[in-house]
């Protein structure tokens, strides 16, 4: 059970039950869900001179946030802001530039689907950036994670440095 999920789970939010297995990424969409991967920690950060990620999450749970920033943050990727609104996601993105958005697909009354649009076309360089999270089974969702301009999607409970990595492809300097 990775950290994520047993901490989300404390806090009765966390998927559980028999329904709550590992997603592979060959059993709905290879190549945009991001498989059962654990966090490599100092592996993540390992690499010499290369440059450390930058991301941004949205979510609209404050306690999510801070997991999942401290989470990510000893993965090896640096959490450079947090939002929990379209506007907010917005403004943090083009304001800083990260390499990396993760946005929550259920935002209280906003979409994750929409602001995920919005930010690859209000912001430039964003086009392969936006990643997608949910605690909700991705296969209910595969069609509108389809259709979205995300370059991915990866359940809560498998999020990690080494998840986000597998969509985005190899860090700016590393071979």
């Amino acid at each position: 059970m990775s950290v994520l999920r047993s901490i989300w789970s404390e806090h009765g939010r966390g998927r559980t039950g028999p329904r709550a297995q590992p997603f592979r990424a060959a059993e709905v969409r290879p190549g945009r869900v991001a498989g059962n991967v654990e966090s490599r920690g100092a592996q993540d950060r390992a690499g010499g001179g290369t440059r450390v990620r930058r991301g941004v999450i949205v979510d609209d749970n404050e306690q999510f946030l801070a997991v999942a920033r401290d989470h990510l943050s000893r993965g090896g990727l640096q959490i450079v802001g947090t939002a929990m609104n379209q506007a907010e996601a917005l403004r943090q993105a083009d304001a800083l530039h990260p390499d990396v958005v993760l946005v929550d697909i259920g935002l209280g009354g906003e979409s994750g689907f929409e602001v995920a649009r919005r930010l690859v076309a209000d912001v430039p360089g964003l086009g392969s950036s936006v990643v997608l999270i949910s605690t909700r089974d991705e296969e209910d969702l595969a069609d509108l994670i389809a259709a979205s301009p995300a370059i991915g999607f990866i359940p809560k409970n498998l999020l990690s440095v080494r998840a986000i990595e597998s969509l985005l492809g190899p860090r700016p300097g590393v071979r």
